[in-house]
């Protein structure tokens, strides 16, 4: 499956994990499970966890930690790919 593959199924994806003010740290258990049971999975980034950071930055750091591929990022919203 190529990126462009990915992007089109990731778009009726809904977002299945959120990242609040307790950071990446508190979801990087929960994103290594769903990245076990399916292979897309898209990513919120709530207000509080950008707090001094880009969507882009906290999105490269997650992806690194679960040892996924950042497929693509749209606002605050991002798509992992393993």
């Amino acid at each position: 499956m190529d990126t462009q593959e990915r992007k089109r199924r990731a778009h009726d994806l809904d977002v299945t994990v959120w990242v609040g003010k307790s950071g990446v740290d508190a979801v990087v258990d929960e994103l290594d499970d769903q990245l076990t049971d399916r292979d897309l999975v898209k990513v919120k980034f709530l207000r509080a966890a950008r707090a001094g950071s880009s969507t882009d930055e906290k999105a490269a750091d997650l992806a690194e930690r679960v040892n996924a591929d950042l497929v693509d990022t749209r606002g605050h919203t991002a798509v992992l790919y393993r």
